[in-house]
């Protein structure tokens, strides 16, 4: 009987000390990369990776703020977007505020291939050093079951080539001339729905899982060939697909945030305070909200969004 409770004993004390490791661990890294701006690398080091920035989705939300903070930092501008009114505004305000070089390429990402070859030729001869890979949408206006709402099929197939498609493609054009140089980064921006299936953003939170999982494979491939692949998995942040919501953080704070944690981690929600946020999100475990009790109460939640993202 005693060395039953030994064993135990042991036991308990092992996973103890396995628990203050891992809090340890969380709360150093936490500090390293948010709260100790001497560890940050500076825009000596970014621009060092390539004289361009390419940014998808860069008239609005987290695209904007990252088009407008890179060039900041001493990059010139590709913005990529459907709308070219709004391109050429928001290349002429970077030019103005910032004094950098822009080029615009207008594309609609929900198209398919067809789209991808007018951007290569505009990418071609620059040396592209960051893309941010930003564009990306929601299967539906807030939070509703995969069946309610009109052609269905559309509305996936829109939601693929945006937020999946678009991921890979830009990846495969921009990737070899980085190889090449031997030096780049990627920024794929995902979100905190990444991490877990998601009742009522089923279709949303799958293509970001998506980006996760393809970001970390491809940076693990081409690390060694000094191409850095970050993986941006933001909670609620201020943009025109949250309108809605009125705790997201600022965009622009948001981009700034993001950016200073560049060479210090691959996959991080871009902020401390979001961060934080991830940190107790394993609170709420996944077969609970996957559960017949857990969709309810997430159904409830949804309609009270809903009737906001209405009126």
């Amino acid at each position: 009987m005693e060395s039953e409770w030994d064993a135990l004993r042991a036991l308990g004390a092992v996973t103890a000390l396995w628990l203050l490791l891992r809090v340890t661990w969380e709360v150093g890294h936490l500090v390293y990369v948010y709260l100790l701006p001497q560890a940050r690398r500076g825009a000596p080091w970014l621009r060092a990776h390539g004289a361009w920035a390419v940014v998808t989705g860069a008239t609005s939300g987290i695209g904007k703020a990252y088009a407008h903070e890179l060039a900041r930092r001493g990059l010139n501008i590709v913005l990529i977007s459907r709308s070219l009114s709004k391109l050429d505004y928001e290349a002429k305000e970077i030019e103005r505020l910032h004094g950098r070089i822009t080029r615009v390429i207008q594309a609609d990402f929900t198209g398919g291939l067809e789209i991808y070859g007018a951007i290569e030729a505009g990418l071609k001869d620059l040396e592209i050093g960051v893309l941010v890979n930003n564009v990306g949408m929601l299967y539906t206006p807030g939070f509703k079951k995969l069946l309610d709402c009109d052609n269905v099929a559309k509305r996936l197939s829109d939601v693929v080539n945006c937020n999946v498609m678009s991921v890979v493609q830009m990846t495969a054009i921009v990737l070899p001339q980085m190889v090449a140089r031997g030096k780049g980064i990627i920024i794929n921006i995902s979100s905190l729905s990444d991490r877990r299936p998601c009742p009522f953003l089923a279709a949303y939170a799958a293509s970001k899982a998506f980006v996760r999982s393809f970001s970390r494979a491809v940076g693990a491939e081409y690390f060694s060939q000094g191409v850095d692949v970050q993986t941006v998995s933001p909670y609620t942040v201020a943009t025109n697909m949250t309108r809605d919501v009125s705790f997201g953080k600022n965009a622009e704070d948001f981009a700034r945030e993001a950016l200073d944690t560049l060479g210090l981690t691959s996959q991080t929600p871009g902020c401390l305070s979001h961060a934080l946020q991830s940190f107790l999100l394993p609170l709420l475990p996944s077969w609970f909200s996957l559960s017949r009790w857990g969709v309810k109460l997430t159904s409830l939640w949804a309609n009270r969004l809903n009737e906001k993202f209405a009126n």
